[in-house]
């Protein structure tokens, strides 16, 4: 089935996977899922990810992180800038998500990267989702 925003696709898997307490979800896979996902992981809000299936209906398997209380490590998603609204943020108004608890996720020229590491390399892109 095709879905017309991948992403908030896979955002919306994550969080309901979260809700129900599940180990791990799968999301159909594509490359800039798979730098979410890395980026999710380097940010410490999942435990691990990794690629399964064969080559035309590959999909992720992301891992969900829960601390010793079984509450969740995300607590939040939200997609920003979507198919029919693209937000563009430059480098000087590079968003803070919870005063720097959380992370925004931006591509850029050099890369899908939080928001806080583009704005020290100086650069700006599109504001994808925000993290918490």
């Amino acid at each position: 089935m095709s879905v017309s925003d991948p992403i908030a696709d896979m955002l919306t898997r994550i969080r309901n996977a979260i809700m129900a307490r599940h180990g791990s979800v799968l999301v159909p896979s594509s490359r800039m899922k798979l730098y979410i996902a890395k980026i999710l992981k380097q940010e410490g809000f999942i435990a691990d990810y990794e690629v399964v299936g064969s080559r035309p209906h590959r999909q992720i398997k992301i891992a969900l992180r829960y601390d010793e209380e079984n509450q969740p490590l995300i607590l939040g998603l939200k997609r920003i800038s979507k198919p029919g609204l693209r937000i563009y943020v430059p480098r000087k108004e590079m968003p803070r998500v919870y005063g720097g608890l959380g992370i925004a996720i931006v591509s850029t020229a050099k890369g899908v990267m939080t928001g806080q590491k583009a704005w020290r390399q100086g650069v700006g892109g599109e504001l994808l989702c925000y993290v918490w």
